[in-house]
């Protein structure tokens, strides 16, 4: 196995710390609001990385935090405790709900920050005893100055480590790059504290991830993933902090998805999904255009998980079509299931051993399903275990009643009214109703009934 390790820039061979196993974390949701289809691409992403593992057969050991306490919390709750809880219980279930939508497998353990702030005291306490890390007027900081190599994860040449006391009113630091380990209470955190041996207040971000993944996976361990949104400064900080506790090399692998671009059509220009520009999609989105979440799913993998990806609603069509002609194709062609075809096994698994070569994985199975020197037994059973990567279901999934085309005739229609281009919505509707169909339009989408 061989993949793409961000802390080296290089394609790297796997070798687990603790052969079979591998010990995975990956920075899971801050759950403010609802997950938008750019943040879940990337755990998309890590479930295919770790369904590989699974296939190869090493014993993955999952680990994803869940972020229930920051400003962005603290400022939706009006720093009321109940109200906290309230949104983060929310959007907690409205994200697993989310994963179960796109057959995310669930990681062994998914531990909130609120429920490891001892681990965290514990860790600065650890920090100030070796000089990491100092107080001020309103928090503990880490000096970036005392890290070995700050900054080797991200690229960075050219950080200041300067000494440079840095005042306004509020705090007084060594350096503008220094970072939060401990927030000390603020009025503006109303109820929302904890009282500890460092004081009262709360935690800085990146000190939870690194609390809950040594708690859980031990001081050293084989894998990280995220976007690479967290590069810099939050996966950064967080070896910087760890490594400063433990004396140890954190993670051995770094594993980073590429951005999720949208384009409303494919005449416009790519910008970045973001809930600070306010253009996200969510998948509530994606059910009121009647598109099944899988088909995102399937969209995603067509594109390698290092790269940046541009969405639009054409391609997304594009992909329902073709995870329904494969879901048909999977049906239709018996019950029978005998052996997986080695040679194309062969293929997939080094394909899969590519760093993740999942397009070509995904054209591996259109050659498979035109490939009439296989029998059709030996297909679905070779299908049934690249699924297993996949995680489509193809053997959960009905047979669509519409046909495949008609459903396309109804989603192109769909994007004509979206893009106001009324009289080609109208032809497309009369075109469906030549072909014995009724198009309904609802608050949801359409909906679709043979008429003949």
């Amino acid at each position: 196995m061989k993949l793409y390790n961000t802390l080296s820039r290089k394609i790297e061979k796997f070798e687990s710390i603790n052969p079979p196993n591998v010990d995975i974390y990956t920075c899971g949701p801050t759950v403010y609001s609802r997950a938008h289809i750019g943040n879940l691409r990337t755990f998309i992403s890590t479930d295919v990385l770790k369904r590989t593992f699974n296939f190869l057969g090493y014993k993955v050991n999952h680990v994803m935090n869940i972020t229930d306490i920051d400003d962005r919390i603290i400022k939706e709750s009006k720093g009321e405790k109940n109200k906290q809880k309230e949104i983060t219980q929310k959007y907690e279930e409205l994200f697993f709900a989310d994963l179960k939508e796109l057959n995310i497998e669930i990681p062994e353990k998914t531990p909130r920050a609120t429920e490891n702030i001892e681990k965290m005291v514990e860790m600065i306490k650890k920090m100030i005893e070796n000089d990491y890390a100092y107080k001020t007027e309103d928090g503990i900081y880490f000096s970036i100055q005392k890290s070995k190599n700050y900054g080797q994860l991200a690229g960075l040449k050219n950080v200041s480590k300067s000494k440079s006391r840095i005042k306004n009113d509020k705090y007084e630091k060594d350096n503008p790059q220094d970072f939060a380990l401990w927030k000390f209470y603020d009025k503006d955190d109303g109820e929302i504290y904890w009282d500890t041996e460092i004081g009262k207040g709360r935690p800085g971000w990146h000190i939870e991830c690194s609390a809950m993944s040594t708690k859980c996976l031990g001081e050293s361990f084989d894998m990280h993933t995220g976007g690479t949104d967290l590069i810099f400064p939050h996966h950064t900080n967080e070896i910087a902090q760890s490594e400063a506790v433990s004396g140890k090399h954190f993670v051995k692998y770094w594993i980073h998805g590429g951005f999720l671009n949208i384009k409303e059509n494919l005449s416009s220009e790519a910008e970045k999904m973001s809930k600070s520009i306010g253009n996200v999609i969510t998948l509530d989105t994606l059910k009121e255009k009647n598109i099944n979440s899988l088909s995102y799913r399937y969209l995603t993998l067509t594109a390698h998980y290092r790269s940046e990806m541009n969405f639009s609603w054409e391609a997304l069509i594009g992909a329902q079509s073709a995870l329904e002609k494969l879901c048909n194709f999977y049906n239709e062609i018996g019950n029978e299931i005998k052996k997986p075809d080695k040679k194309y096994i062969s293929e997939f698994k080094k394909l899969l051993e590519n760093d993740l070569a999942i397009p070509e994985a995904v054209a591996l199975v259109w050659k498979l399903v035109k490939d009439d020197s296989v029998e059709n037994s030996d297909k679905k059973a070779t299908l049934l275990e690249f699924d297993k990567i996949f995680g489509f279901g193809l053997d959960k999934i009905e047979v669509q009643e519409i046909p495949q085309e008609i459903r396309k005739l109804a989603q192109e229609r769909e994007l004509a009214r979206k893009n106001k281009e009324w009289e080609k919505a109208d032809e497309i509707r009369k075109k469906i109703e030549g072909l014995g169909y009724e198009l309904k339009d609802t608050k949801d989408g359409f909906e679709l009934k043979s008429v003949k």
